[in-house]
C-alpha cells in the first residue's frame, strides 16, 4: 500500500510539475511576443561605448524602462558614462539580491555583416538552402518560430537579457506577484571596454550596492544550449611587449647579419614562455591550483563533447595543460593575441624591422594573484638579458643595451568563484528546477571574463551567473544573433527565479 501511495505521489508531482511548466511556457511566449515593439526600439539603439552619445542613448532608455516598472533609479557617477542602479524594495524582505546587466556592445565592421546595417534588428529564418533569410519583423508576433533569430549587434551580448528581465517583471506585475527579497539591478554601459571605472563605483557606492547575493544575467549557456548556472569566471590581465631594434627599419642587404632583428628577439622570448605542448614553462605559473578528485568529479558532470568542441573550432588536439576543456579553464593561461613587425603580404619590404610587438593576455583563476603572474613574466624577460625602457628608448639606452623592451600591463579585473553549496546556488537551482523540471548544468569556472570581482571582493557577496542566450550567438563577431527560443526561455528563467522564495 505504501509503495502504491508513493508511486501515486511521484506521478502526481510529475504531472503537476508538467502542468506548471506548460503554463510557464505559454506565459513566457505571450510576453516574448508582446515585447516586440519595445525590444525592437532597444536593440536599434547603437551602443558602442567608445562613443559617449551612443552610451547616453542607452542610459536614458534604461532609466525610463526601469522607472516605468516602479524601480527607483539612481545614477552612479563616473568620469565618463554613469552606471545605473535600479531598486525595488519589498515589505518584510529578509534578503537583498543584486543583479548585474550589461547594455553596451562591441564595435561593428559593417562590411562583414550579412545585412546592410548591424544596428537594425533583423528577424531571419533558415530557408530551403539552410541560409539565413530576412523575414518580416511582425512574424515575431504572428508566426513565432523558436528557431528564428534576431540579428543585430548586442542581441545576445547583452541587451537580450535586459529585456528578458523587464518582461519577467511585467509578468509578475500583471499577476500581482513580487519577490520575497529586495531587488537591486546595476546596469553597466562600459563592459566591452573592460569596465574601467567599475572598481571605483563599487567602492564609492558600497552602501547603496550592499546585498546578500549577486546574480549575473550575462553570457551564453553551455554548448548543448541546456539551462546553465556558472559559479565563477576567469579574470584578465592584458600585456604589451615591444622589442626594439635599429632606430628605423634598415635595408636587409646592407644590415642583415649585422643589426639585431627585434622580431627574432621577441620570438625567442615568447618561445621561452611555453613549451611545444602548450604548457606555460615560467617557473611558478600554476602554483596554488590543485584539482582534487572531488573537484574533477564536479567538472566531469558538465556534458562536454570533446570531439565536437575540437571539430567546431577546427583543431586536432589540445594543449597539455589539462585533460579536457573544463579542467583547462581552472588554470591561468598565457596567450598571444597578436604579433606585429615590419610588413607582410603585398607590402613586404626587405628590411630589418625597427620594432616587434606582442599583444598578450593572462586569464586569471581564483587562485591567481595577477601582480605575481605579471612579475613572473617580467622576471623571465630580465633573465633573457632585456633592458626595460619607459616608452621609446633614449639614445643613451640604444648605444648601451643590445636588447631593449618596453613592457605595459593592465589588470582589467580579477577572477571569482562561488561554492556550489552556497545559499545563492541553492536558490537558483530551485528556481531553475521550477522552470525546467531538472537541475541545470553547473559550471565551476567559465572561460570568459566579466567585471564581477570588485563586487565579490568589496561587497563580500557570493556571485553566480545565469546565462540565457544561445551559445552560437556570434558575440563580439559579425552577425551576432539571439535565438527566439532562448529569448522565451530567458524570460521564463528569470520569472521562475524571482518567484522562488529564498
Amino acid at each position: 500500500m505504501k509503495k502504491v501511495l508513493l508511486s501515486f505521489l511521484i506521478v502526481s508531482s510529475v504531472l503537476t510539475l508538467g502542468i506548471a511548466q506548460s503554463d510557464l511556457d505559454s506565459k513566457a511566449l505571450f510576453y516574448a511576443k508582446k515585447s516586440s515593439p519595445e525590444l525592437y526600439k532597444m536593440l536599434a539603439l547603437p551602443n558602442d561605448a567608445h562613443y559617449f552619445e551612443q552610451g547616453m542613448l542607452n542610459v536614458r532608455w534604461a532609466q525610463s524602462a526601469f522607472e516605468k516598472r516602479g524601480f527607483q533609479v539612481k545614477h552612479l557617477k563616473t568620469t565618463v558614462l554613469p552606471m545605473l542602479l535600479a531598486e525595488k524594495r519589498v515589505k518584510n524582505a529578509a534578503k537583498t539580491v543584486l543583479v548585474y546587466l550589461q547594455m553596451d556592445g562591441q564595435p561593428v565592421d559593417t562590411s562583414k555583416w550579412d545585412q546592410s546595417n548591424p544596428w537594425v534588428p533583423t528577424l531571419k529564418r533558415k530557408n530551403a538552402n539552410e541560409k539565413w533569410a530576412e523575414i518580416a519583423w511582425d512574424k515575431l508576433q504572428k508566426d513565432f518560430n523558436k528557431e528564428d533569430r534576431i540579428f543585430v549587434r548586442s542581441a545576445s551580448d547583452a541587451k537580450g537579457p535586459v529585456m528578458m528581465l523587464l518582461k519577467a517583471m511585467d509578468w509578475m506585475s500583471d499577476e500581482g506577484q513580487e519577490p520575497n527579497f529586495n531587488l537591486k539591478v546595476i546596469l553597466d554601459f562600459e563592459e566591452e571596454l573592460g569596465s574601467p571605472r567599475i572598481k571605483k563605483v563599487v567602492e564609492t557606492y558600497k552602501k547603496e550596492l550592499a546585498s546578500d547575493m549577486f546574480v549575473i544575467f550575462d553570457g551564453p549557456r553551455h554548448t548543448s544550449n541546456r539551462p546553465t548556472l556558472t559559479y565563477g569566471a576567469r579574470g584578465i590581465v592584458t600585456l604589451t611587449l615591444k622589442v626594439f631594434g635599429p632606430r628605423v627599419p634598415q635595408h636587409s642587404g646592407h644590415y642583415g647579419n649585422y643589426a639585431p632583428n627585434p622580431a627574432y628577439n621577441l620570438s625567442r622570448l615568447l618561445h621561452d614562455m611555453k613549451n611545444s605542448n602548450g604548457k606555460v614553462i615560467i617557473p611558478g605559473w600554476y602554483d596554488g591550483v590543485v584539482l582534487d578528485a572531488a573537484t574533477k568529479e564536479i567538472l566531469r558532470q558538465v556534458p562536454d563533447d570533446e570531439e565536437e568542441i575540437r571539430r567546431k573550432i577546427g583543431i586536432a588536439g589540445i594543449d597539455a595543460v589539462a585533460d579536457n576543456y573544463q579542467e583547462a579553464m581552472q588554470y591561468p593561461s598565457l596567450n598571444i593575441l597578436g604579433l606585429q613587425s615590419g610588413w607582410v603580404g603585398n607590402e613586404t619590404r626587405t628590411v630589418v624591422p625597427a620594432t616587434a610587438t606582442a599583444e598578450m593576455d593572462i586569464r586569471l583563476v581564483k587562485e591567481s594573484d595577477p601582480e605575481r603572474l605579471v612579475g613572473l613574466v617580467q622576471h623571465l624577460i630580465k633573465t633573457r638579458g632585456f633592458h626595460f625602457v619607459n616608452g621609446m628608448p633614449t639614445e643613451a639606452e640604444r648605444l648601451e643595451y643590445k636588447k631593449l623592451i618596453s613592457f605595459e600591463y593592465d589588470i582589467n579585473y580579477g577572477a571569482f568563484r562561488t561554492s556550489f553549496d552556497s545559499e545563492v546556488g541553492a536558490w537558483l537551482r530551485k528556481g531553475m528546477f521550477k522552470a525546467f523540471g531538472s537541475v541545470p548544468i553547473q559550471i565551476r569556472t567559465a572561460g570568459g571574463s566579466i567585471p564581477i570581482a570588485p563586487f565579490v571582493n568589496t561587497l563580500d557577496v557570493p556571485a553566480v551567473s545565469v546565462p540565457t542566450v544561445n551559445p552560437d550567438n556570434n558575440q563580439h563577431s559579425p552577425n551576432e544573433n539571439l535565438r527566439l527560443g532562448n529569448y522565451v526561455e530567458g524570460i521564463k528563467t528569470i520569472y521562475a527565479i524571482f518567484t522562488t522564495e529564498i
